[in-house]
């Protein structure tokens, strides 16, 4: 597709590090409604290491470039509706867009298909909350057969495969995430670009299954554990964090593999869950402090590839903090 004049002399700029006058002709190209400029001062309102990052206004502007043509901005504008992200969660408005991008876009289509097969009420949600089976009083564990479909779980790997990368944790000196031999795994998280209307679905489920809402969750991730790949015996809650990680859900998406156990070695138990079970487990008491017998861990895979999606969930609602953008505006 060619770049339009306006975005190549943004990109003459940003390449000569004149930011703030790249910043200042992307804004009145799409102050005058250009297509591309839309789009792009978008993305840049998203991502915020050019300009200040701005949800609200990324969202307005989403939905300024679908109305001009652009199919991508318009199927990331519904992802924002049916999420919540840069103003009020909208599940039937998200769906709606989302529809009728449906005989243009193939992304738009597979996920309607999907969205089709699940049982869910008109805001996105369950229409029956999921049974479970409690394996433990504490910490809390209960896991839910039949959590997923086989279909969905085969879209998360799909979906989440090409941003595959070696898997972080977060270090408790800095707060930054940090590679680590506790963790041999690989991850892709499903964030703000890729919370499309199934994955929002699914969050939703899992929203109904741990009694929270869905925007304290941390974005949902891929994790792919090959032979050897293990996550050691570790704590999701966090010290000294004020929004506490309160519960994990993971969900098994294969079980073509051996070993691979989620282990809590305070207390003995051991979990292999099937394709598609779910298992929840609660990281900190009421008062939300670290509950010491949820230390757990992914014991090593011995054999084919393990594939989980993994989702931290909050006390409160949770968003990154924005990175320090070069131009104030």
């Amino acid at each position: 597709m060619a770049v339009s004049g306006t975005i190549s002399r943004v990109g003459t700029l940003l390449r000569a590090r004149r930011h703030g006058e790249a910043a200042q002709l992307l804004a009145a190209a799409a102050a005058a409604g250009e297509p591309d400029a839309l789009a792009e001062l978008a993305q840049w309102r998203i991502a915020g290491d050019v300009v200040r990052r701005d949800l609200a206004a990324a969202r307005a502007l989403l939905a300024r470039a679908g109305a001009s043509g652009k199919d991508d901005a318009a199927l990331l504008h519904a992802y924002f509706l049916a999420s919540g992200t840069g103003g009020p969660a909208d599940w039937r408005g998200g769906l709606a867009a989302l529809t009728a991008l449906v005989p243009s876009e193939p992304r738009a289509a597979a996920q309607r298909r999907l969205i089709d097969a699940m049982d869910l009420d008109a805001d996105g949600f369950p229409r029956n909350p999921p049974a479970v089976r409690e394996l433990s009083a504490r910490p809390h564990v209960v896991a839910a057969e039949g959590f997923m479909t086989a279909a969905e779980c085969a879209y998360l790997v799909e979906a989440g495969a090409p941003a595959l990368q070696p898997s972080v944790v977060v270090d408790p000196a800095t707060g930054r995430m940090v590679s680590h031999p506790v963790r041999r795994s690989d991850a892709a998280m499903f964030g703000v670009y890729s919370e499309d209307l199934v994955v929002n679905a699914l969050n939703r489920r899992i929203a109904a299954l741990s009694g929270t809402r869905p925007g304290q969750g941390e974005p949902l991730q891929l994790l792919r554990y090959r032979p050897g790949g293990e996550y050691r015996p570790h704590m999701d809650a966090l010290s000294a964090e004020a929004n506490q990680r309160i519960v994990t859900v993971l969900v098994y998406l294969s079980d073509d593999y051996e070993g691979g156990e989620t282990n809590f070695p305070r207390t003995g138990l051991s979990f292999r869950g099937g394709a598609g079970e779910a298992l929840l487990f609660r990281n900190a008491a009421a008062d939300g402090r670290a509950d010491p017998m949820a230390l757990h861990a992914g014991l090593p895979v011995t054999s084919g590839v393990k594939l989980i999606a993994s989702r931290w969930i909050r006390e409160r609602s949770f968003t990154y903090p924005p990175p320090r953008p070069l131009v104030d505006i």
